[in-house]
């Protein structure tokens, strides 16, 4: 695993599943492991009250499986639950850049372009934890510059498997087209174009099936 700093305000148990989960949609914690109260709690410099509290956290979005004889595993990816999840992502963003044509500013125009040309940046150096940071604050910000904020919480919460399969592209997949998905999201957004800002998040959130079978190939082992 990889630690951070516990956050100012931030609860013990808020802190471990931060941490835990984090780790495993880096995929630090690998699908199929097992994943011990003990250790974690040692790790983390907690008691194993809040982790246990984490843990069944992520088994409610389907991160954490608990067997009677093994304990907690880390989830192995299912595509049908990234199927669902994606499913729901395409319906909410669609809605959201179709209203962004006729409310974005210069100021969120511009914040967009310079998350655009870091991803690029980080693509040229092939710096994957950047890119798919960069992504996530793309999409966020997409739902914050039309105010739709808690929608995106709400959404951010259920989408482990796809963030995962998100992660795996990355090592997996050669021509990665995340920057020229992105680039023709904005520019079909600048010009107020909801039927092809529409066509293009679709395309682009759609895009991990293009890649599923060569991420199967590659892990089968992580996945369901």
């Amino acid at each position: 695993m990889i630690i951070s700093m516990r956050e100012a305000r931030e609860s013990a148990r808020e802190y471990a599943l931060r941490q835990i989960k984090e780790n495993i949609i880096s995929l630090k914690l690998e699908p199929g492991s097992a994943v011990s109260e003990n250790e974690l709690a040692k790790e983390l410099g907690i008691s194993r009250t809040p982790v246990r509290e984490a843990l069944q956290e992520l088994q409610k979005i389907n991160l954490i499986e608990v067997y009677p004889q093994r304990g907690s595993v880390v989830a192995k990816i299912n595509f049908d639950i990234v199927d669902e999840m994606v499913f729901l992502r395409r319906v909410l963003e669609k809605a959201v850049v179709e209203e962004l044509c006729d409310c974005i500013t210069e100021e969120n125009v511009q914040e967009l372009e310079k998350n655009v040309q870091l991803q690029e940046f980080y693509l040229d150096n092939r710096v994957p934890e950047k890119i798919i940071e960069l992504d996530n604050e793309f999409h966020k910000s997409l739902f914050l510059m039309c105010n739709k904020e808690r929608i995106y919480r709400l959404m951010e919460g259920t989408q482990g498997h796809f963030d995962r399969i998100r992660t795996l592209s990355m090592y997996s997949v050669k021509d990665i087209k995340i920057v020229a998905d992105h680039k023709a999201i904005l520019n079909a957004i600048k010009s107020g174009d909801k039927e092809l800002s529409a066509e293009f998040i679709v395309k682009h959130l759609s895009r991990y099936k293009l890649d599923q079978s060569e991420i199967i190939e590659k892990y089968a082992e992580f996945i369901f």
